[in-house]
């Protein structure tokens, strides 16, 4: 009977969709282009839609499928859309803060949708005199920086504000009759390229395009400002890297991004499955059954049961229907153990030498709770198998990690890890075995959260005081 901690989990902060279809309904189209991306955000969500005069916009707290309905997607009628699917990172979670942000000022309408961090927000907020801002998010002061950068048109004053900009940001926007899509010049958050019925759309994942039957053309390159209008596609300019180049989340492929995305030429299903295999090879051990914390870790678990011959079998049935919930059981239920997300099978788990393999482990108290939870339900013993390196730092472009102190790995070794567990083993991925896997140059991938080396400087503390103090 297990209740996961809300706060043991490594989210991704959006999803990010753009189209630009005459005669398209693309409201609904963006609709189902965010239900695909609703893993990357699950706080609120926000269409915006233009007709070339007028932009109107449906943004609030919670699921796509309870944001949107058939009656308000009716209203937004237009040939540009731009939807967001959010977590909260800088900012916190109210509807103020929900995406797209959108400017109206001086005649002139642009809205944005952001994945991503801007690290120096901060100084960039700053700057903005005279600007009163309705939100305490990193994209609005993004959208300001953009509106006051030199330039009459958007197209000069995307161009001139990107270089700006420090940290991860992956796009979206448009004026009344453009569409732009963005990228910072390290590539730290993906966005993909795609045409629909001869038309061009952008989606944070690929899973997205081909959910609204488009075809894949391409990735939005690091650093790349595209614009798309009547005319068709443009590239506007590269934006100049700042330093160490290419950056990729190397936690994309380990848990952010759904299994059937392609990224970087890698499926993102065949990554993991490589790092079960090679997961298996540095820690190999004999057991009864395979089995995986679903979804995240299935992938992998198959690879390491195929790779030792071992059986893969399912332990533990998810609650798929649960999403993210806004109501908190009652504490004696939470002292019960629900099972609100995961039911075990004890017939399949009594007297089984069990390996359970996972993505990650983040603060360890939802897995000291499966152990638990297994070895009570007849488990001979439970061998777990981490198909990623220990998370040690937290990720400051993209990522909402816990506080550095709250991250179990980042004070315990890997045996004292096991020991708070409770688990009969506790084995890691190395780095190397994890680049391997993702098939990725070593030197264009972000591996901050693992290492602790990050691609540019950055004030650990940053999240604590940013923008929620800060009066423009």
């Amino acid at each position: 009977m297990i209740l996961p901690d809300p706060k043991d989990a490594v989210r991704d902060k959006c999803g990010v969709f753009g189209i630009y279809a005459p005669g398209e309904d693309v409201a609904k189209i963006a609709y189902f282009a965010l239900h695909s991306l609703q893993h990357r955000g699950q706080e609120g969500a926000g269409i915006a839609v233009s007709d070339g005069m007028k932009l109107r916009s449906i943004r609030n707290l919670g699921l796509v499928t309870s944001v949107f309905n058939e009656n308000n997607l009716s209203k937004l009628k237009g040939f540009i859309a731009i939807g967001h699917n959010r977590y909260s990172t800088t900012g916190g979670n109210t509807q103020a803060n929900t995406q797209p942000v959108i400017l109206s000022l001086k005649h002139k309408i642009f809205a944005v949708s952001h994945n991503g961090n801007i690290v120096n927000s901060g100084e960039l907020a700053e700057k903005l005199d005279n600007v009163k801002r309705v939100s305490t998010s990193d994209t609005e002061v993004l959208a300001y920086t953009i509106y006051n950068a030199p330039g009459d048109k958007w197209n000069e004053k995307i161009i001139n504000a990107a270089p700006l900009f420090k940290g991860a940001y992956s796009i979206v926007a448009c004026s009344k009759k453009r569409l732009y899509a963005f990228r910072d010049p390290w590539g730290f958050r993906p966005m993909v390229l795609g045409k629909l019925n001869g038309y061009h759309v952008v989606a944070s994942e690929s899973c997205a395009l081909e959910t609204i039957g488009a075809t894949v053309v391409r990735e939005v390159e690091p650093g790349e400002v595209i614009e798309i209008n009547r005319n068709g596609i443009t590239t506007l300019g590269n934006i100049s890297p700042q330093g160490s180049g290419k950056k990729f989340c190397l936690f994309e492929f380990v848990y952010l991004a759904r299994p059937d995305s392609v990224m970087n030429g890698e499926l993102v299903h065949a990554v993991r499955f490589r790092s079960g295999q090679l997961l298996a090879r540095e820690a190999p051990l004999k057991a009864d059954l395979v089995a995986a914390i679903p979804d995240s870790g299935t992938s992998a678990a198959i690879g390491f049961a195929s790779e030792l011959g071992i059986t893969f079998g399912e332990v533990l049935i998810k609650n798929r229907y649960i999403g993210r919930t806004f109501i908190q059981p009652e504490q004696h239920i939470r002292e019960l153990g629900v099972k609100i997300k995961f039911n075990p099978m004890k017939s399949i788990i009594e007297g089984k030498k069990l390996i359970l393999v996972d993505d990650s482990i983040v603060r360890g108290t939802t897995m000291k709770k499966i152990v638990e939870t297994l070895k009570k339900n007849g488990a001979k013993e439970v061998h777990l198998r981490i198909c990623s390196p220990p998370v040690r730092w937290p990720c400051y472009f993209g990522v909402d990690t816990p506080y550095r102190k709250d991250l179990i790995a980042a004070s315990k070794t890997v045996s004292q890890i096991n020991k708070f567990i409770g688990a009969d083993s506790l084995k890691y991925l190395s780095l190397g075995g994890l680049t391997k896997a993702s098939a990725q140059r070593k030197d264009e991938l972000c591996t901050a959260c693992f290492s602790g080396m990050y691609p540019m400087p950055v004030k650990h503390n940053f999240r604590k005081n940013i923008l929620e103090n800060t009066s423009c």
